[in-house]
């Protein structure tokens, strides 16, 4: 990926791992758009960082996307780069058989950044250099069951994504994927973004910026603090990993209710 002369949509990007990178590249001089439902987050960004634009969408929202990516496109017909990143993770009890956090969370972050990509494709396939970012976790590859349907989306976006690559392969489109570890965000409140056990927010966009400059030609952006998890299953860990993550998320946060 080309770290400059980009027009970037970032969604989620009004906190989080989202306004971290949106702001790393908007540093470098890029035309950057922030997305998300919350516009009271998007105005705060784009105040922090003149230059920056902002577009409300709700990611969940079928009909809401087609209207959206039609003005994007509208507005900013250089756009070469999506990054999925908006996504929201809940903690569920499945033996209360209430699947509204469940459907809302296949809606937001799998059916989202489907329904996008499908939607701004051929805007981007008419573009000299394109990327498309996802934004996964290490529970695509380790779940937590804590938050089943959050673990099963990030393992779904994974599987898309990588049908996404080999589909693009003969185009000038570039599919990768981000794989964060458990990070310092209010993702889940905010005990994750206070918990001394999660990775600093600064250092993960440090280090995933970092692997972007040095290796344009990756496909999966891992940190290190991630690796562990992510190869679990061809190292022969799993099971003992699983097992330890597991045990100690419900001491830390005890079992759903």
């Amino acid at each position: 990926m080309q770290i400059k002369n980009n027009t970037i949509l970032i969604t989620g990007g009004g906190s989080g791992i989202g306004r971290a990178l949106a702001e790393e590249f908007h540093a470098e001089g890029n035309e950057v758009i922030i997305a998300g439902r919350r516009k009271e987050l998007l105005d705060e960004t784009v105040a922090a960082n003149p230059g920056m634009k902002f577009a409300v969408l709700d990611i969940g929202d079928g009909d809401s996307i087609i209207s959206f990516a039609a003005q994007l496109q509208a507005d900013f017909p250089a756009l070469n780069v999506v990054i999925h990143n908006a996504g929201i993770m809940k903690t569920e009890s499945l033996l209360r058989g209430d699947l509204t956090d469940a459907e809302e969370t296949i809606a937001t972050n799998l059916l989202g950044p489907i329904r996008l990509t499908a939607a701004l494709l051929p805007a981007l396939l008419s573009q000299k250099h394109a990327v498309i970012m996802t934004v996964t976790s290490g529970l695509a590859f380790v779940p937590l069951a804590l938050n089943p349907t959050y673990s099963a989306s990030k393992a779904a976006i994974h599987s898309y994504t990588q049908s996404l690559r080999y589909q693009l392969k003969d185009t000038a489109v570039q599919v990768l994927e981000l794989v964060p570890p458990y990070t310092k965000t209010a993702l889940t409140g905010e005990r994750q973004a206070n918990d001394p056990t999660a990775m600093p927010l600064e250092d993960f966009i440090a280090e995933a910026m970092n692997i972007l400059r040095t290796s344009p030609e990756a496909v999966e952006i891992c940190v290190e603090r991630v690796k562990a998890q992510r190869f679990a299953d061809s190292t022969g860990d799993y099971d003992s990993f699983y097992t330890k993550f597991n045990d100690l998320m419900v001491a830390v946060r005890g079992q759903p209710k």
